[in-house]
């Protein structure tokens, strides 16, 4: 059997399991107190992995607060009315389990992974300290000096965490996602406990939490665990539909230059503001998805990857991405590792003739189709972690997506075609709206060296 024949077998080996199996093993219900839930079924082992997620990230906080999210994710590992400091993650530990946190620009999340028969225990303490979080003064004095040097170790000793911090600011003008989830600094240095408790008491609320439960389990006991003790929370009345600051429309190129003596691996990346999944509309989002990928995302068989790093020999790295699961518009980017003697400039303008010839001369065929069969194939594997399984479901629903989006979006990646990849590309990929950046050592002039990658340019999540 040909290479071509056997890519054929597997597509249509994958083409429906996706699918199927969301529709097989996904249950949902919407307790009277406004708290959503998603059941995902895994008879495999005799494990669950309970999720809850809060509709509220670092984008929905207060002016001059930035950090309190993440903030907050921290002290929720204090005490409550029934359980003393340290006493939940104790409990799961002694119960032969795992559990962590981790705050986004548009949700915060809690899990535990353990045994199927411990879940109602999980439960019971997730739900204690929805609404019954004791915090001390010296509790919040604690954990702030912990977020703060969290962020020395994660931001300020690290030139590209500072690079793309500033490059996020000059991407959003107005919009909250410019400033970075784990805060400005001078800003987290004036955080009270306070402004803790004032975010979570509007925040933390099952009319504002979706619940995410897979494993082990059948959907009627999950409910009766969930009514049990998720149910007699009261919401936070009048909490209503997200409203944050739109950006206003970009009419010129940013371009800025970030220089740190500590840069040993200058690059040079690019990123555009672009359209989000939207529920019951993701035919964009998904032909972005393949853009990205045909572009930088496959590696050295894109067309970033394949012209600068084999071909060229311009680049040491390559890539492209795009976040697709989010509540605002975010970004969609890609950028270039130059090879030793290849200045920044020469690197950009190589980085611009492959994206002008990818958009003039169109999508290869193979390649296509190469790249929706491992996309196919990542989704399916992706159903071999109960985590993975939970956090598709999870993210998706609190950045304002539904079950039915997250159960289409195999399919509708499928079927995008060649002409809508293109499109998508010459519509939104034009230098006016976009922030192009350069990341050099202290006085600009060092050659790049061969090594590290740069830091994650997307990278949106901070964990406990």
């Amino acid at each position: 059997m040909t290479l071509r024949k056997l890519l054929g077998v597997l597509a249509v080996a994958l083409h429906a399991a996706p699918a199927a199996h969301a529709a097989e093993n996904v249950t949902t219900f919407t307790l009277d107190n406004g708290l959503e839930a998603v059941v995902i079924e895994d008879h495999r082992a005799p494990v669950v992995v309970h999720m809850l997620w809060y509709k509220v990230g670092s984008a929905d906080e207060t002016a001059g607060k930035s950090g309190i999210a993440h903030y907050l994710e921290h002290l929720l590992f204090k005490g409550t009315d029934d359980m003393a400091p340290g006493e939940f993650s104790a409990t799961v530990k002694a119960n032969g389990g795992s559990d962590n946190a981790f705050t986004s620009y548009d949700y915060t999340g809690y899990f535990q992974r353990v045994a199927a028969d411990r879940l109602g225990l999980m439960m019971r303490m997730e739900a204690d300290r929805m609404r019954d979080l004791v915090l001390t003064e010296e509790d919040a004095a604690t954990e702030l000096n912990v977020i703060i040097e969290e962020r020395n170790q994660r931001v300020e000793n690290n030139p590209g965490a500072l690079f793309s911090e500033q490059r996020m600011a000059a991407a959003y003008l107005n919009h909250p996602y410019g400033r970075p989830v784990i805060g400005w600094r001078h800003e987290m240095e004036s955080l009270t406990r306070e402004d803790a408790l004032a975010f979570y008491r509007r925040y933390y609320a099952p009319n504002n939490a979706i619940l995410v439960v897979a494993g082990d389990v059948d959907p009627a006991e999950v409910q009766a665990l969930a009514e049990e003790h998720y149910g007699p929370l009261e919401p936070t009345p009048g909490l209503g539909p997200r409203v944050r600051p739109s950006e206003p429309p970009q009419r010129a190129e940013r371009r800025i230059t970030y220089a740190d003596p500590r840069v040993a691996q200058p690059y040079v990346i690019r990123s555009y503001l672009v359209p989000e999944r939207n529920p019951g509309d993701q035919r964009e989002a998904a032909a972005l998805t393949l853009l990205a990928e045909l572009l930088g995302g496959s590696g050295l068989t894109s067309a970033l990857g394949h012209e600068l790093q084999i071909e060229e020999k311009l680049a040491v790295q390559t890539s492209a991405f795009y976040g697709a699961t989010s509540y605002d518009p975010p970004g969609f980017g890609i950028y270039v590792v130059p090879a030793e003697g290849v200045t920044l400039e020469e690197a950009e303008e190589a980085m611009d003739r492959v994206l002008a010839g990818f958009l003039e001369e169109g999508v290869d065929a193979a390649q296509l189709e190469r790249i929706k069969t491992q996309l196919r194939a990542s989704l399916i594997y992706a159903l071999d972690s109960l985590q993975g399984q939970a956090r598709r479901y999870g993210e998706a629903l609190t950045s304002g997506l539904t079950v039915a989006d997250v159960e289409a979006w195999p399919e509708v990646l499928q079927s995008v075609t060649a002409e809508e990849i293109v499109a998508v590309g010459r519509k939104y990929l034009d230098r006016r709206r976009a922030v192009t950046g350069r990341l050099v050592d202290g006085d600009g002039t060092a050659p790049a060296p061969e090594g590290a990658a740069p830091v994650d340019p997307q990278s949106t999540e901070v964990t406990q």
